[in-house]
């Protein structure tokens, strides 16, 4: 029998910015290589309702007992059923207001390369999630600092993709 995941609750762990004063957030950009060599990105649904709420990334706040990669790991189980491998480093820091509160926030967002796909999640009932392209992800995100995230992830595959490509040439002219 496999054990039910439940998600936290409460804010008396949550970590506070000591520049902003607001949260600190921690998310992630889940991925995968499909056969082709593409890369896609997994987005979830808002949990507000309608066209107005658009995709994100899971995140969600960073808690005093755990490190920021227990954070990343914890809301992509969490809040799109998935886990992973993360990055060595965060694509960056962003500091943004929050929608609902009268607070900056400051954010993190690490890559996650996915390697299992949960059947059920606590936040299954909540969301959805859908594979798309970065380019895609970056146009369906309401969140600049999401978008610009996502697009930091882009960029980085890109870069990737590129060393590869040349590595290849390079060691095929040699071979010639």
């Amino acid at each position: 029998m496999a054990a039910v995941m439940v998600a936290r609750q409460g804010r008396e762990l949550q970590r506070y910015s000591d520049s902003t004063g607001g949260r600190i957030v921690v998310g992630c950009v889940p991925y995968r290589a499909r056969a082709d060599g593409e890369v896609e990105v997994l987005v979830i649904s808002s949990q507000k309702k309608g066209p107005a709420g658009g995709v994100l990334i899971p995140k969600g706040g960073w808690e005093l007992d755990e490190s920021m990669d227990e954070a990343a790991r914890r809301e992509a189980a969490e809040e799109a059923g998935v886990v992973g491998e993360l990055g060595p480093a965060p694509l960056g820091r962003w500091c943004y207001r929050s929608r609902s509160y009268d607070a900056t926030y400051e954010g993190f967002v690490l890559p996650m390369r996915v390697t299992a796909e949960l059947d059920r999640w606590p936040e299954m009932g909540a969301r959805r999630r859908e594979w798309v392209s970065p380019a895609e992800a970056i146009a369906r995100c309401h969140h600049a600092w999401m978008r610009e995230a996502l697009q930091r992830f882009a960029d980085t595959v890109e870069v990737a993709s590129t060393v590869e490509t040349a590595a290849a040439a390079a060691l095929l002219s040699s071979a010639l």
